[in-house]
């Protein structure tokens, strides 16, 4: 089996816990071959952990070393569209941790230099290869007509399980005109994308560029898109937001809100006329807790109610085996940039709703 030679860009908490130790265990089909961070205490210590020699502070120039097949951009969403444009202007393919990017018009740059080099963009929304969610597509086929839906993704602060489950290494070493760069940058895309609005609304948008784009993302492919964003509401500062969205037939509605509780709760409901599809996850920073399906259906006199779990293997995993195939079989991802591009549009449609 040809192993793909990968790149790492960002060895923050999701790289550690998911991304790297997942690659080690498909040395089948994977090999870590450079690693970047603006951290010299993460590129250290990392590069030690997995044996890997070349190590960059700059991710542009891991981008063209020239024996590498592909670069996951895992670092923090304002960098991703230029690392992933430089990953395709040097032909290699590339996997991008959500959100794709803060705005469409990078969206665009990405497509454009994607199809110039004639390679791959997968965009890293997990949930989607999580096997139940997959049955759960098909059973929602079988429904005759759709009556609600349900969207909801309340979780504690990942550190609150993180520093439960994992030994994350969490540099000091970054510069503070770093931090400083990161931030205003952050905030010139989110203006671009929705104009100059409330901070509020901009903490808003962030949220739901990050978290909820696995909802929003999961959403569209089991259900559609929404005709229109019939209301929405934030508070906290932001931080919890609820919409209503209609569909043809129905309507669903969108929940959403981090707090201090060590929980997560997130799951789609999808209510037939007499029987209900649910996929529930759990927390992506405990690998191999499973994603289940529940099935409640009426049949005759009788109420059923089933909890299935295809499989232990996290959804992490069966991303990246799926990505593999891309790489080596010149496999078009399902989540391509242009399909992230909905979830963009759809937040943007959230946003204007607070308006």
């Amino acid at each position: 089996m040809r192993k793909v030679r990968v790149g790492i860009i960002g060895l923050g908490e999701v790289a550690q816990i998911t991304h790297l130790p997942i690659l080690e265990s498909l040395s089948d089909r994977y090999e870590i071959a450079a690693l970047c961070d603006i951290s010299p205490q993460l590129l250290s210590q990392l590069g030690e952990k997995y044996t890997v020699e070349r190590l960059y502070s700059d991710a542009f120039e891991l981008t063209a070393q020239p024996d590498l097949d592909a670069v996951f951009v895992l670092n923090s969403d304002e960098y991703h569209a230029e690392c992933a444009i430089r990953a395709l202007q040097h032909n290699k393919h590339v996997l991008m941790e959500k959100p794709v990017c803060l705005t469409l018009e990078d969206a665009d740059a990405i497509i454009q230099a994607r199809d110039e080099a004639g390679v791959q963009v997968m965009v890293g929304y997990m949930r989607r290869f999580a096997p139940a969610f997959m049955q759960a597509v098909d059973e929602v086929k079988k429904l005759d007509k759709i009556n609600y839906v349900r969207i909801r993704d309340i979780i504690g602060a990942n550190r609150l399980i993180i520093d439960q489950a994992s030994n994350v290494i969490r540099p000091s070493d970054i510069p503070a005109a770093a931090l400083k760069e990161k931030q205003e940058r952050a905030e010139r895309m989110v203006r671009q994308a929705i104009g100059d609005v409330s901070a509020a609304h901009q903490s808003a948008y962030r949220l739901l560029c990050g978290l909820n784009s696995h909802d929003l993302s999961a959403m569209r492919e089991i259900i559609g898109l929404p005709k229109r964003v019939i209301a929405a509401s934030q508070w906290n500062g932001g931080r919890f937001i609820n919409a209503i969205l209609e569909f043809d037939g129905f309507n669903a509605t969108f929940e959403t809100g981090v707090d201090n509780q060590r929980r997560f709760d997130a799951h789609i409901q999808i209510y037939g006329d007499s029987k209900a599809v649910t996929v529930q996850y759990d927390t992506p920073y405990i690998r191999h807790l499973p994603t289940t399906i529940i099935i409640e259906e009426t049949v005759g006199e009788r109420f059923e109610r089933s909890v299935g779990r295809p499989t232990f293997k996290d959804a992490y995993t069966v991303e990246l085996e799926y990505f593999y195939d891309v790489v080596t079989k010149g496999l078009v991802p399902k989540t391509t940039v242009e399909d992230s591009q909905e979830d963009l549009k759809l937040i943007k449609m959230i946003i204007d709703a607070l308006e």
